[in-house]
């Protein structure tokens, strides 16, 4: 008896070469999107994220993928409360010999060191950080460049105002509170 699976839908796209040289926008959800990364800070200027410990570990190790990784530059990265937001600069390898990594590889690196520190620090065995896969983006021109980068520079403002995992702040709330505060 044949059993009808749901298909998952493909999250590469097919047959394009993710250790060519270019630029990617990443996105890399918790598991359950537990909100176990950062809190959002209103202070005086923009809202930013406020790391937790859990937080400071993700934040290393984005910071060591250029160590492990030559030819691979992090150009802007915001660590939210349940996912990360990464823009990867990759550069061909330039006749070295070793292949350039893939995007695939650099990613299951990451999640790889982090949830394993993770796991260390909080004494649990195998607990999962993150989910299985991530949300990838071929950035295509400058002007996606520059927009993307815009999309993570705002990321923790947007935040404030979504309903499904911020705390339901709207920009006028947003405004009064800042005002009360001076």
């Amino acid at each position: 008896m044949e059993i009808d699976l749901p298909v998952r839908k493909r999250t590469r796209l097919e047959h394009y070469d993710y250790s060519s040289g270019g630029a990617y926008f990443i996105t890399v959800c918790t598991q359950n999107r537990r909100k176990i990364l950062s809190s959002i800070i209103v202070g005086e200027g923009f809202p930013l994220p406020k790391l937790s410990k859990c937080g400071y570990v993700v934040n290393k190790w984005i910071r060591n993928i250029p160590d492990k990784y030559s030819g691979v530059s992090v150009d802007s990265y915001v660590i939210m409360p349940n996912h990360i937001h990464l823009l990867i600069g990759v550069v061909m390898d330039g006749g070295r010999g070793d292949p350039s990594p893939t995007i695939h590889s650099i990613m299951g690196w990451l999640k790889y060191q982090t949830t394993k520190e993770i796991n260390k620090m909080q004494g649990t065995v195998g607990e999962k950080v993150f989910q299985r896969s991530f949300y990838d983006h071929i950035i295509r021109d400058r002007e996606d460049y520059e927009e993307h980068l815009r999309y993570i520079r705002h990321n923790p403002a947007r935040w404030l105002c979504d309903e499904l995992y911020g705390g339901v702040i709207s920009i006028p709330e947003l405004a009064t509170q800042r005002q009360n505060r001076r």
